[in-house]
Order: C-alpha cells, then sequence, then structure tokens
C-alpha cells in the first residue's frame, strides 16, 4: 500500500467524525430552537387570553377559564395548570442559557463513543435538566397558591403589597452578591469544567449531569425567578428581561459583574419601594 493510501483512512475518519459532530449539532440546535419558541408562543397566548379575562371584570379560575369578582380557592385542576404554566415557562426562560453545556455535551459524547444512539444522550441531558428545573415549578406553584391564599397577588399574579415587592427586590439583590450565587454561576458559566467533573457514562449518566447541572442552575437563578411576583408572572415583558439577564449572566465575558450590578440595581430598586411603601 502506498504512503497516501495509508494516510487516507484517519482522514476520512477524522473527516466522517466532523460531518457526525455538525449533524447532531444542528439537530440540537433545532431541538432548542424549537422548544423555546413552542415555549414563548404558549407563553404569549396565555398572557393574552388571561389578560382579556381581568379586563373583563374580575379573578379567574385557572382551568376552567370562569371568571369571579375576587379570587377563588384553588381546584385541583387549577394548581396542574399552574404549575404546567410555571414549567413552560422555566423552559422558555432557561433553556437557551443551557445551550453552550448541551451543545458541548454533543460533542463530548461523541468523543468519548457514546453517541452510538444518535442524540440520545444529549437528549437525556436536556430532559434531567428541565426535570430539575419541573421540580422548582412545582415549589413555584406552591408559593404562588400560598401568597393568593393571604390575597398578597392580584388575579395578573403580582404582589400586591408593597412590603413583600420590597423584601422580594431587596432579598434577591443581596443574593446576587453571595458567594452561593458566585460558585453556582461558576458552573454554569463553565460547561467544559463541569462536564469532566461531573462526567458519566450511558444514557442514564447523562440525566443524572443534566440533573445535576439544573440544580446549580437554580441554586444560581431561583431568587430570580421569584421576582416575578414582583413584575408579574405573566408580564411577557417582565419574563423576557429576567431571561435575557439570566442568559448574559452566564455566556458574557463579564457575567460575574452583570450578575453584582444587577444585584445592585434590584437592592435600589428594593429600597425604593420600601420608601414608598411608608
Amino acid at each position: 500500500m502506498s504512503e497516501a493510501g495509508a494516510a487516507a483512512p484517519p482522514e476520512l475518519l477524522a473527516s466522517s467524525l466532523e460531518a457526525i459532530f455538525r449533524r447532531d449539532r444542528w439537530v440540537t440546535i433545532a431541538g432548542i430552537v424549537v422548544l423555546t419558541v413552542l415555549s414563548w408562543v404558549y407563553l404569549f397566548g396565555l398572557a393574552a387570553n388571561m389578560a382579556d379575562m381581568v379586563m373583563d371584570g374580575g379573578g379567574m379560575s385557572a382551568a376552567s377559564g370562569a371568571m369571579s369578582p375576587q379570587l377563588t380557592a384553588w381546584s385541583a385542576r387549577d394548581f396542574v395548570f399552574m404549575f404546567l404554566m410555571w414549567s413552560v415557562m422555566m423552559v422558555a426562560m432557561m433553556l437557551p442559557s443551557a445551550s453552550p453545556m448541551i451543545l458541548l455535551h454533543v460533542k463530548m459524547d461523541r468523543q468519548q463513543g457514546e453517541g452510538r444512539d444518535g442524540a440520545l444522550g444529549t437528549a437525556a441531558f436536556a430532559a434531567g435538566y428541565l426535570l430539575a428545573w419541573t421540580g422548582f415549578s412545582a415549589l413555584a406553584t406552591l408559593l404562588q397558591w400560598g401568597l393568593e391564599r393571604l390575597a398578597l397577588l392580584s388575579p395578573m399574579m403580582v404582589s400586591t403589597s408593597p412590603l413583600l415587592g420590597a423584601g422580594l427586590l431587596l432579598a434577591a439583590g443581596v443574593y446576587q452578591l453571595t458567594p452561593a450565587k458566585g460558585a453556582c454561576l461558576q458552573h454554569c458559566r463553565s460547561p467544559l469544567q463541569f462536564l469532566m467533573q461531573h462526567w458519566r457514562r450511558g444514557t442514564r449518566g447523562a440525566f443524572m449531569m443534566g440533573l445535576d447541572h439544573g440544580a446549580y442552575c437554580i441554586g444560581c437563578c431561583w431568587f430570580l425567578m421569584a421576582l416575578l411576583f414582583v413584575g408579574g408572572v405573566m408580564n411577557l415583558v417582565w419574563i423576557a428581561t429576567l431571561a435575557v439577564l439570566v442568559l448574559l449572566e452566564k455566556v458574557v465575558p463579564r457575567g460575574k459583574l452583570v450578575a453584582r450590578l444587577a444585584g445592585a440595581g434590584f437592592i435600589v430598586a428594593g429600597l425604593l419601594v420600601l420608601s414608598g411603601a411608608f
């Protein structure tokens, strides 16, 4: 065999692997975009529907859409509806910021020789990540239920108490400056380091890594999600603002500075709201 012929197989192998990486990458990007767009479409439709009902006069039974002059006790259907709303909202807000980690997992999965089932491993990783946020959605739903029971939320799920709003802003601002926030944010900002430290083999291992990443992401962003009760759980501008803030914290070179500046801003806003309350 000639020297050129001996060199051909490695080159062909490298070319084939690169083609597989590109294919898997584009499939993953398409999946992320589709899920994110569908989630935002759902939120737009839900926000418009809820706004129309509130303008027509009164509160709303979440599951049935029935109107009443005041907030009513939740039924089981209402709880499920709100839980689904929070779950979809977390997909819309958090999936784009997890994209760098998910896309890097695609490549490492192939390099580790575990990509024989196509995107299955990466799908398991993403599923674990979203399951973590689904668990958070259950807690957020319980919190919303409690706040409504105390008459602290409007029909559009905005805090009706200046003290509650100020408290959430101040708490979120302080948390942005804590070591706990910085440590969790560091894990989210370092996809390669995270995957190297937490790598587990197989589809189940990928799922568990996704759960781990989701847990760090919740530790990083849970107080930001609580601010939805300040600006409005169905205020799409506020939802988008918080989603962009999360994305900037995780992907821009000075993301930690962005987090600190946001924290300072929340503290100032909280103090202003608190001063107005008195």
